[in-house]
Order: structure tokens, then sequence, then C-alpha cells
């Protein structure tokens, strides 16, 4: 057998004689590739990138929301426009996506996002907030779309790829809500031209994927032909002695060879011959289907339901309870009761990026605990928002940041566990349908929220405290 070109080379086509066919381009993606010293580098920027990318524009949405909908639209009504065609997207797709090249995928999902932003940005201001929301759902499409492609993507280049996709993640929050101030506040932009600038943001995906990317470990799975998820072998066990691909081991022992200590009942489950798409047998749609759907319920309790949970608690508090967590101007560092929410928001996004971007030196196995942690966080704050006996906003701050981080923690670490513990077979569709579940919960939150934040402040105005009315639109 001729032995495989390593997945950890660079990828890189080399520079083709002047004037040979496409020598120009060549030239000019080795150049730029040469600036990364090797594989690691630019696997970590290319997919920082795309977690970036893919999850700005979302912030950049819920930023906007006053000035999309005004006063007289619940701004829960951007979230779900934002977050819904993602979740119905992740419910479905990984059943077929697979089928489609990663390449015209990531073209597909840049041009939607922009469609979409210049959807809302180009609605005139007299038109209804239908318009601006169909907008939005483009751009949510293609965030839930890409989402599940670059979390299946990482299969291809390991756990390096899924700490810099985390990372990324995390710092969309910071780099959108930032964006949006800078270009309206500091730049001094309407916000039309805001949006309309934010618009070109997915380009950068496009670059990422066909210029920093290396595509050796890509193409190395796309050498197998299949058209459907297929095991990658993991980069130290790639053959035997005899050259025997470990993709020819029983199950049992492949699954014991590359699976990293840990928990195994997943694993145990999902490598089962009777939910694993091999060959032969009945290869019909309704066939691979209900494997699909088998698959999917190996995964819903040690995976799925805590990330659902983090997400349906953390943001019931974003958007039920942080707009009522208010106190006098004088008692904080603020000029203006508006003041408070964005700061939320931004001790928020800070502490999801500290969490994401930690993956790599510290973990979290119990993924329950963070859970239940948020939990309690969602608890804690909504008595306070009853009783108010929380003495000081900066211990509100604090609560808020904490918040943050455990959010993070659950999101990056439900995917390093996959990465751990399903078999290779396994582990693109298990990354892919996994995802489904934070817009799950963040679907869930936003009703909550609409419902909880009428009520908080509702209750708040009946105790003397009417600051949340105090608020007009910006």
């Amino acid at each position: 057998m001729n032995p495989r070109p390593s997945p950890s080379s660079s990828g890189l086509l080399p520079i083709p004689m002047p004037g040979s066919p496409g020598s120009s381009w060549a030239i000019y993606k080795a150049r730029l590739a040469s600036v990364f010293r090797n594989t690691d580098s630019a696997v970590l920027v290319a997919f920082w990138l795309f977690g970036l990318i893919n999850n700005v524009l979302y912030v950049v949405i819920l930023s906007a929301a006053q000035d999309l909908v005004g006063s007289d639209v619940p701004k829960g009504v951007v979230l779900l426009a934002d977050v819904l065609p993602a979740f119905f997207t992740k419910l479905v797709a990984p059943y077929f996506i697979h089928r489609v090249p990663y390449g015209p995928r990531v073209l597909a999902f840049a041009a939607c996002s922009s469609l979409g932003m210049f959807c809302i940005a180009l609605t005139p201001p007299d038109r209804s907030a239908a318009a601006k929301m169909l907008g939005v759902a483009l751009a949510s499409l293609a965030s839930g779309a890409g989402e599940l492609s670059f979390l299946g993507l990482t299969h291809y280049y390991g756990q390096l790829s899924l700490a810099a996709w985390g990372s990324g993640t995390g710092a969309a929050g910071i780099v959108g809500a930032g964006l949006y101030v800078l270009l309206t506040d500091g730049f001094g932009l309407g916000v039309r031209e805001s949006l309309l600038a934010s618009a070109f943001l997915p380009a950068i995906m496009i670059v990422s994927f066909f210029v920093v990317l290396p595509r050796g470990p890509l193409r190395e799975g796309g050498r197998r032909g299949s058209k459907e998820y297929d095991p990658i072998p993991d980069r130290d066990v790639e053959q035997d002695g005899d050259g025997e691909d470990m993709e020819d081991l029983p199950p049992t022992n492949a699954a014991s060879s590359l699976l990293a200590p840990g928990p195994a009942v997943a694993s145990t489950v999902l490598s089962s011959p009777s939910i694993k798409s091999r060959g032969g047998g009945d290869d019909g749609v309704g066939s691979r289907l209900g494997a699909n759907l088998r698959r999917a319920a190996a995964l819903f309790i040690p995976y799925m339901l805590p990330l659902f949970l983090v997400y349906v608690a953390e943001y019931t508090i974003n958007q039920g309870i942080a707009p009522v967590l208010l106190f006098p101007l004088e008692e904080s560092p603020f000029t203006e009761l508006r003041d408070f929410y964005p700061m939320y928001g931004f001790l928020y996004q800070l502490g999801v990026f500290v969490s994401r971007t930690s993956v790599a030196f510290v973990r979290v196995r119990r993924l329950y605990v963070p859970s239940l942690l948020q939990v309690a966080n969602v608890a804690l704050l909504a008595l306070h928002a009853l009783f108010d006996f929380i003495p000081s906003v900066y211990f509100v701050f604090l609560v808020v940041f904490w918040e943050g981080l455990l959010g993070g923690a659950v999101y990056v670490n439900t995917f390093a566990a996959i990465m751990e513990e399903v078999a290779p077979a396994e582990r693109e569709f298990s990354l892919g349908a996994t995802s489904v579940s934070d817009s799950a919960g963040i679907c869930t939150a936003s009703f909550l929220g609409m419902a909880m934040e009428v009520w908080l402040c509702n209750w708040q105005v009946r105790h003397g405290r009417d600051w949340c009315k105090q608020i007009g639109v910006a």
C-alpha cells in the first residue's frame, strides 16, 4: 500500500513554473501562506477566523435590535428571527449537508450572510419590521449551517482547530458588540451605513478557507470518495505495521485504540454495528435516516442536554433579567439608566471569550456541573430583581462575568468531549448534530425572556422601583 501523505503536512501546493496555468494565483497563495511558519499556525488562524466571522453578524444584529424595531416591537422578536432559522438548519442539515463539499458550502454561507445584511440595511425605515426580519433570518440560516459545518470540519484538523474555533466564537461577541458601537458612536455612521459595512465581513471567511487553511487533511478525507460520514484515522495510529487501515479493525478495537481515556459510554453506543453506517446492508434513504436518528439519540444525554440547559439559563438572564437589574445612578459608575444593559452584555461576552479560549489549558469534563451552576445564576439574579438584596452593582458585574465563563466553558468542552470520546466514524456527524442544542436553548430562552422581563419590570414598579420604565429609545 502506498503511504498516505501525512495530515500534518501543510497541504500547500508547490509554486508552479512561471507561465504555467494558474501560476499567479498559486504564487500569491503560497506567499500569503508563508506568513505562517507551520501548519498548526495556519489551522489556528483559519479556524479562529471561521468562529469569529460566522458568529459576529449574529451579535451585530442583536446590538442593533433597538435601532431596527424601535420601542413598539419586543426585542425578543429580533432574537427569535436571529436564532430560529439557525435552529431548524442545525436540526435537519446534519442528515444531508455532508453531501456538499466544504468549498461550495463556504461560498454559499458567505453569500447568504451578506445578502441578509444588505436586506436589513437597505430596507427603508418606513417599511414594516417584517422586511428587516427576512434579512435577519437569511443571516441566521447561514450562521447555523456554518456552525455545524465548521464544527464538522474540525474532525479533519484535530483539537487545535476546535480550540481556535471556540476562541473565535468567543471573540465574536466582543468584536460584534464593539464594532457596532464603534461605527455608530465612534465614527458617527448611521445605522444603515454601519450594517452595510458589516455586510462585507463574510469575505474574510472565504479568504480563510481558500487561502489560509491547509488543505492536506481535508483532501485526505475526500480521497475516500464516499458521500457519507467517514472516519478519519487519528494521526498517531493511521496504519498498523502491515499497512492495514484502522477502519478495517473491529469496532471495539478501533474504539479502544482511538478514544482518549475517560467516559466511554457514548462511544460504545455510537460504535455499535447497529448504529454505524458501514459498507453493505440496506443503503436506502430510510435506513440512513434511521441510523442518523439513532446516532443523535445517543448524543442527547451526555452532550446535547447540558449544552441546552446552559443556553436556556444564560439567555434567560441576558434577555429577561438583565434589562431590569438596575441600581440608583449615584451608586453606580453610570450617568444614564440605559448604560447598565450594554455593560452587562460586554461582561458576559468577555467571560464567554475567556472560557472558550481556555479549553487548550483547562478542561471541564463534568458538563452538568457548570450547566446547573448557570441555572443557579438565573435564580440568584431573578430573586434580586424581585427583592433587591444585592448591595452593589459591582457584585452583579461579577455574576454576569461568571455567567459568561460558565456558558463558554460548557459550549467548547462539549465539543472537546465529542472529539475525545466519540469514535472517528461518528465524530463528524456528532459535532454537527450536537450544535442544535445551543440554538434550541436560545429559542426557548427568548420566549421565557420576553415573559420574564415584562413580569419583573411590572413587579418592580408595583414595589416602588420604576427605573425599568424610565429607559427610552436611544
